[in-house]
């Protein structure tokens, strides 16, 4: 799996899953660039995000890191995660800089301070959770979805207070790909049930706004992407489709 994010008109960043690298195409001639991990346990750079400097943050799954990539200098810094095989999925930067993290292996999310690289895991109310995507509204909390047992979470780190709700379809829900709007309001996809259901979550009234079946069938959605100018949800399928999800 490859995950991309784009800087500008033509520079297009993507994570080299299982090469090691995370690759800078030059969208204007085609031309690839690898940035390579300097640890070769450092295998599956994954999921990538853009911090406020241009700098790249990114999990690595099965390697067990946390990592920055500083884009002037192309220095790479790894951090490693305390707990073993804890499988660092989502990832996505606070208002305040923070970067957080969902530790699919384990109950966990991650807080990495941006200037020191420390790292706080920070537990789920259940043991048996296990956060895959996660994002972040403006006043500063975390929402995540919890993969295995069909649960969207929502931390508030200034009071480390944990509230959840059982998602729409239930256990076997398995919400995925993740997404906030302008407005705050979170979107996922129902990645366990098929059709996929593509819900919505209005965070001001905490209540789920009705599921919208995907026409392809989706099979699983794993990423997406908000657009603020058409206030529309871009995302891929497993049906090797692309779909857009335009928001009320």
């Amino acid at each position: 799996m490859c995950l991309l994010i784009v800087a500008g008109s033509d520079t297009v960043w993507y994570a080299g899953n299982g090469a090691s690298h995370i690759g800078r195409v030059n969208a204007a001639d085609g031309s690839i660039h690898k940035v390579m991990m300097p640890d070769a346990d450092a295998r599956d750079p994954h999921t990538l995000v853009f911090d406020k400097a241009g700098d790249i943050w990114f999990t690595v799954q099965g390697g067990n890191f946390i990592g920055k990539l500083r884009v002037e200098d192309e220095t790479v810094r790894l951090i490693p995660i305390a707990s073993r095989r804890s499988r660092p999925y989502g990832i996505n930067i606070a208002p305040n800089g923070i970067v957080w993290v969902s530790l699919f292996g384990t109950n966990k999310l991650a807080r990495i301070d941006p200037d020191t690289f420390e790292v706080t895991e920070v537990d789920l109310p259940r043991g048996d959770a296990r956060p895959r995507r996660l994002e972040i509204t403006s006043n500063g909390h975390v929402w995540y979805v919890d993969h295995a047992k069909g649960f969207l979470g929502r931390l508030d780190p200034k009071t480390s207070t944990i509230v959840e709700w059982p998602t729409p379809s239930g256990v076997n829900s398995r919400p995925y790909g993740m997404e906030r709007d302008a407005q705050d309001r979170i979107w996922f996809v129902e990645s366990g049930v098929q059709p996929n259901l593509f819900v919505g979550f209005d965070t001001e009234d905490e209540t789920f706004i009705d599921g919208v079946a995907l026409e392809s069938g989706g099979g699983t959605v794993r990423h997406m992407h908000y657009d603020r100018a058409t206030n529309a949800v871009w995302f891929g399928a497993d049906t090797n489709t692309i779909g857009r999800a335009q928001l009320p």
